[in-house]
């Protein structure tokens, strides 16, 4: 169906962005330049009238699921993994404000002097009231990824459509930076995404937005427009539904 493009089709998205996201061409921590334009990219959206929720990876400084692989405790390198997360929540609210975007942080572990506590209610009021709400800390557990977390909050919210803001411009049958002949998926069913085996987003994520029927829509985050673009209803990506 042709969306009216004067027009958003989505009132409130969940937008999940990955910590590697924000690295840009640095190896390590935050690019400012590219947090500049990501939340360039999140305003003008905003600037739509369209609530935002938002959950940011901590991958950019440091991975828990990596680090337990090389010997760490599980539950302590997660626990490191949901700081992370809550590093690169303040940076993106740091420079929304400054932006104009009114935000608020709201963590799902105990964290008073930063942020404050993730409440469904007030989370949602939040963006009712034309707040930009960003979830950090993950679920506040260990054993669980920020695509589980993101997934979470979405339901909770009542989000219409899941983004899952890559560095690839949609879902692949294989790394297409390593294989150039990798097939390209423009839809998918959230089935076929844990049948093929597709890395894309994990199972638990997907198994959740599958039973609330939320879509999901992978884009690449780099490419200006592309968040505009997907809330005015044009068929980029990747669309798992």
């Amino acid at each position: 169906m042709e969306s009216d493009s004067s027009s958003p089709k989505y009132k409130r998205i969940l937008l999940k962005v990955s910590g590697e996201a924000l690295m840009g061409p640095v190896n390590f921590g935050l690019d400012t330049k590219t947090v500049d334009f990501i939340c360039n990219q999140i305003k003008e959206i905003k600037d739509l009238s369209i609530e935002i929720g938002i959950v940011v990876g901590g991958g950019n400084i440091f991975r828990g699921l990596g680090a337990s692989e090389r010997g760490m405790d599980r539950v302590t390198a997660d626990n490191m993994g949901m700081l992370a997360t809550v590093i690169n929540s303040l940076a993106l609210m740091d420079t929304l404000e400054q932006m104009g975007v009114y935000t608020r942080v709201m963590y799902a572990i105990s964290m008073e002097a930063f942020a404050e506590p993730y409440i469904r209610r007030r989370a949602v009021r939040h963006m009712e009231k034309g707040r930009l709400a960003i979830f950090a800390a993950g679920t506040g557990n260990p054993y669980f990824t920020t695509d589980t977390a993101a997934s979470l909050r979405a339901i909770e919210v009542s989000a219409e459509l899941f983004i899952k803001a890559t560095n690839v411009d949609g879902v692949y049958s294989e790394d297409p930076k390593k294989n150039s002949n990798a097939e390209f998926y423009p839809n998918l069913k959230y089935m076929e995404v844990l049948t093929k085996e597709l890395k894309v987003i994990d199972a638990t994520a997907i198994s959740l937005l599958k039973d609330n029927c939320i879509p999901i829509r992978i884009i690449d985050l780099h490419t200006p427009g592309n968040l505009k673009k997907v809330v005015m209803g044009e068929e980029i990506g990747t669309l798992i539904s």
